[in-house]
């Protein structure tokens, strides 16, 4: 394959090639910020925009709107990626910057479901979705952006500070959170404070905005739209041509699925891990994560730096692989060092639930029907207990044993009382928070960090391998599909999927088989059908030679 490095076509001075890395990374921070904001607040607002009476389906809701947002970002793959190869880098992630902030403050400033009725959870899956098509668009332009002006041989370092900007938006939104949630009573939040976080994102916007006006477009870019070798149809090039097409299916198995799940895992399972089921208050959850993921952050310099070295793919794939061995022993521990009085609840007291019409749920739907037996589940779920599933009990829709107590339930409507539960679990000792003073500071952040430094070695390298993976004409499509894919659809459903794992198995540990399995596959199909990047130019003929 006949290449070129950068030097060959144009000389990016060291100052400008400065700027173009913060300038890139700042947007992308920031719009990182924006989309996190929405997962950490749903169980704020959920009950705002969802009909009233079940607050459990308007979280679910809620969440399915989340997921929704990462359903639609390789379809802004699709549409930012063709133009960015059209039209040039610059301009096209200005305007997903821009529609990711302004949907974003559209969400501060929504009415209720009491205001306008169903136009409410309307506007807000809408809104959801601009921020997913800006998302799915702004990678690809970023990463793409930064490695076509980065020197030879420091490509993986240039991207690297690129896969530093998920963290850094996660840590801000965390921060901008945490300050509102400090300085504002529980109620004002609940009511209108949880709106200001969305609402700070318009100053982000606009400082976004000036500092990307600033830049030119890339060289390399420029290069190929001067020589009349942009592609005219780029989806075609990408996914109807081969060996594009097989490419982009195996960077999306061999590589992106892995690290989706491995990125999410680390920073967002391991969050509601602590608040949803181990049952720590915020600010500590939000201190524990938050200081993990300063520990760690460098390390995604550090491993973009060493794929200049050593290799890419094999990092990617390391990172993988640990997830796939470690994730369950490091979850055990995580509840020993976090809460040791719910693990020992856990190991004393045993619940089954005897029931026949459970089901299994991810998406909620307006005409989804909760069992009885699902808000069984769903509340031993959320209160981080493990129980076991037994046949049901002639003429009785649910009957629960919590250690000596006895709970049946005849009636099998959608009605749920959680008194007698509440009252059977308090009976039997059950914790109801974590005690701060349980709470094994340092080995709990070295857990946390241990599941970060993985983050760090999938997330790294991979722009620099994704878009030395793919031919320039083509690379803001090539790149953003399996990127969006491998992220938004095998990685933002992680939180659902393993959620709904849990509440099915009745096994607090169960949901962590969705991002092994995942891991799993993307090792083996990385190491059997992909090959390292590493040295390889960013002029690409018009196809693959690697066959």
């Amino acid at each position: 394959m006949t290449t070129l490095s950068n030097a060959d076509t144009n000389i990016v001075t060291r100052k400008e090639e400065r700027k173009v890395i913060f300038a890139s990374s700042l947007g992308t921070v920031f719009e990182w910020y924006d989309f996190y904001l929405y997962a950490t607040l749903a169980p704020f607002f959920a009950a705002l925009f969802f009909p009233p009476g079940n607050e459990t389906a308007a979280l679910l809701s809620a969440f399915a709107t989340y997921a929704a947002g990462f359903i639609v970002r390789p379809f802004g793959a699709l549409v930012f990626g063709r133009l960015g190869d059209m039209l040039g880098r610059k301009y096209t992630f200005l305007v997903t910057i821009l529609v990711m902030g302004l949907s974003t403050a559209a969400v501060g400033l929504m009415p209720t479901y009491a205001s306008i009725g169903w136009a409410a959870p309307v506007i807000l899956v809408v809104l959801r979705l601009l921020q997913g098509l800006a998302l799915g668009g702004e990678y690809g332009g970023a990463a793409t952006y930064v490695a076509e002006h980065a020197p030879e041989g420091k490509r993986g370092y240039a991207t690297s500070w690129i896969q530093t900007t998920a963290t850094g938006g996660f840590f801000l939104s965390l921060l901008v959170i945490g300050l509102c949630r400090t300085y504002i009573d529980e109620a004002a939040f609940k009511e209108w404070g949880w709106r200001i976080p969305f609402l700070v994102s318009i100053f982000l916007l606009l400082f976004s905005l000036y500092i990307r006006l600033k830049l030119n477009e890339s060289p390399v870019f420029q290069r190929i739209k001067s020589e009349g070798k942009a592609s005219k149809s780029p989806l075609r090039d990408s996914f109807l041509r081969y060996p594009n097409n097989k490419y982009v299916l195996l960077a999306l198995l061999g590589v992106t699925a892995g690290q989706g799940v491995i990125w999410y895992t680390g920073q967002f399972y391991a969050l509601f891990f602590l608040t949803i089921t181990l049952k720590v208050d915020f600010v500590t959850a939000y201190t524990l994560v938050g200081i993990s993921l300063l520990i760690a952050t460098p390390f995604f310099i550090f491993f973009g730096a060493l794929s200049d070295k050593i290799g890419r793919l094999k990092i990617i794939l390391a990172g993988c692989l640990l997830g796939v061995f470690t994730y369950f022993p490091l979850f055990h521990a995580l509840t020993h060092t976090v809460n040791p009085a719910l693990e020992k609840y856990q190991d004393t007291v045993k619940i089954s639930v005897a029931a026949s019409d459970c089901n299994f749920h991810i998406f909620v739907l307006p005409t989804t029907n909760f069992t009885k037996c699902d808000k069984v589940k769903d509340f031993l779920t959320k209160s981080g207990l493990n129980f076991e599933t037994l046949p049901a009990v002639d003429g009785k829709a649910v009957v629960t044993t919590i250690g000596d107590h006895v709970i049946d339930e005849v009636d099998g409507s959608g009605q749920f009382d959680p008194v007698a539960y509440k009252a059977a679990l308090a009976a039997t000792g059950y914790p109801e928070k974590a005690d701060k003073d349980q709470i094994s500071w340092i080995p709990t952040i070295t857990i946390l960090t241990i599941m970060v430094l993985y983050v760090t070695m999938v997330y790294g390298p991979i722009a620099a391998y994704l878009v030395e993976l793919f031919p320039t004409n083509i690379r803001y499509t090539s790149m953003s599909l399996p990127y969006h894919i491998g992220n938004g659809w095998f990685g933002g459903m992680l939180p659902l999927v393993g959620t709904a794992m849990v509440a099915a198995s009745g096994n607090i540990y169960h949901g962590l088989w969705y991002p092994i399995a995942v891991a799993l596959m993307t090792v083996v199909i990385g190491s059997l059908f992909l090959k390292e990047t590493v040295g390889a130019g960013l002029f690409h003929k018009d196809s693959h030679d690697h066959d």
